[in-house]
């Protein structure tokens, strides 16, 4: 067998750039797990052991399980009833933002007129748009359109979620409106010979072909609703009947008193969910924002 390499030549380069790749990925990962780990460490502390150190490891990890029943059986803050809140208000929101984004999307990818143009550039432009800028009107108008329509939108879910139908809508519609473009229009025209009407079409042939798309959207605003709290606060109040987590958690934190342990053990169970979804589905991100971005 003849081998042409010479002695000592190492059988694969080491590139320097794909070393220093490596090292900046790996010190990111360890800069950005930082906060989660001392999450985690002081969740199974109490409050005199976080203040006099907070980066050592846990005495006693049954610490945890104790802070959780406090957490639960607390009498101040209904924890239990702001979680359900958190996952009605996080489906309807979901629910509505896919529902209705990948409708509008569809309706400007397939009119293609002058118009269809403007009202994306209009949806694209919204997304720079920072929400301290609309928060105080955005209150204003909640409260005028509820008395108008008799129906209370601030301190309800239909409120909040409305609110998030809103803020949600152009990211949303953007990444719909990438991947419609790739959905061949033969099988519209299909259904439509052989008697689709156009809301059958869509529900019947073009979104279920969103599926990964919608996954896409569903992970992407889930965690901002999620972990939302301005937005909350502004429309629900901070002691209103409706509680989402972010706001339940800030109860612990008072004005001469912070329960550091009650509010990162809160912190704690309020991110599982969104972890335990993200880790399931990152999968369909990965594939549902390439297949967008190709037309």
């Amino acid at each position: 067998m003849n081998d042409n390499r010479q002695a000592g030549t190492p059988r694969f380069a080491v590139k320097p750039g794909i070393v220093l790749l490596d090292i900046m990925t790996i010190f990111l990962f360890v800069l950005f797990m930082i906060p989660f780990g001392m999450v985690v460490l002081n969740s199974a502390k109490t409050s005199r052991e976080i203040i006099f150190n907070a980066i050592a490891l846990p005495s006693d990890w049954g610490q945890l399980a104790v802070n959780v029943s406090l957490i639960l059986n607390n009498p101040t803050v209904d924890y239990p009833g702001a979680f359900l809140d958190s996952l009605v208000i996080t489906f309807f929101s979901l629910l509505v933002i896919v529902v209705f984004s990948s409708m509008c999307a569809w309706v400007l990818v397939r009119n293609k007129k002058i118009w269809s143009t403007v009202l994306f550039m209009m949806f694209v432009a919204a997304m720079v748009i920072p929400f301290q800028v609309l928060m105080y009107p955005l209150v204003r108008w909640m409260r005028v359109v509820g008395d108008f329509l008799n129906v209370p939108l601030l301190g309800t879910v239909p409120g909040i979620v409305f609110a998030y139908l809103g803020f949600g809508s152009p990211l949303s519609i953007f990444v719909f409106h990438g991947f419609i473009k790739n959905i061949p229009y033969e099988l519209e025209e299909s259904a439509t010979i052989d008697g689709c009407s156009r809301g059958r079409t869509f529900f019947s042939i073009v979104f279920p072909l969103l599926q990964p798309i919608i996954v896409t959207v569903l992970i992407l605003n889930g965690i901002w609703i999620w972990n939302d709290y301005l937005l909350p606060l502004l429309v629900l109040g901070s002691n209103g009947i409706v509680q989402t987590i972010p706001i339940a958690v800030t109860a612990f934190a008072g004005a001469y008193l912070k329960q550091w342990d009650l509010i990162l053990t809160s912190t704690l169970i309020a991110m599982l969910p969104v972890i335990i979804l993200y880790l399931f589905a990152q999968r369909y991100i990965i594939k549902g924002m390439v297949e967008g971005s190709i037309k």
